[in-house]
């Protein structure tokens, strides 16, 4: 379980790998697709490529959807509290400096 597949489903952050999708019939499921408002991106989104928040890409979908939900719930998130809620997302590429500095963007513009 490494995070790159992280979704949410009813508000929840899931892994999908180990959701069964039956369970999930009837639930709203959003993904890093569906964040973005047609071109106009996601506060998440714009913080991962403001603040280098990607690198090779491959845990970047279930970093960006983590960190929606930890600021759905949370608006306005610690240092402290951010590494605690993306603590099961992965990054091979050890980028967690850039994905640490793009939530709290994504936070301070939201809460702006």
């Amino acid at each position: 379980m490494c995070g790159a597949c992280t979704v949410i489903v009813d508000g929840e952050m899931v892994s999908s790998c180990i959701q069964l999708a039956v369970l999930t019939d009837g639930s709203t499921v959003r993904t890093v697709e569906g964040l973005a408002d047609g071109s106009r991106l996601d506060a998440v989104q714009r913080a991962f490529i403001d603040n280098n928040g990607l690198q090779c890409g491959a845990c970047t979908p279930g970093q960006i959807m983590a960190a929606r939900s930890l600021l759905d719930h949370q608006p306005n998130p610690t240092e402290a509290d951010v590494v605690e809620w993306m603590t099961g997302n992965l990054c091979r590429c050890t980028g967690y400096a850039q994905i640490l500095r793009s939530v709290l963007a994504a936070a301070q513009d939201e809460t702006a």
